[in-house]
């Protein structure tokens, strides 16, 4: 859920306008904080997994 679309229950204003000391607080929890999304985990498995049987085929060769 994104907070665009949510109404402070102390303000009565939407939190992405941020009016209110519970609005900011709300809208800086809810702003993406970096880190890894699942999809990036998923391709660095896939890259991982390839190299090593990459690597399993060059040393049986």
């Amino acid at each position: 859920m994104t907070y665009d679309r949510l109404v402070c229950a102390n303000c009565a204003a939407p939190v992405a306008e941020g009016r209110c000391p519970v609005c900011r607080a709300n809208r800086e929890r809810l702003t993406p904080q970096g880190g890894l999304s699942p999809a990036m985990v998923l391709t660095l498995v896939i890259a991982l997994l390839a190299t090593l049987a990459l690597l399993a085929t060059v040393r049986t060769v």
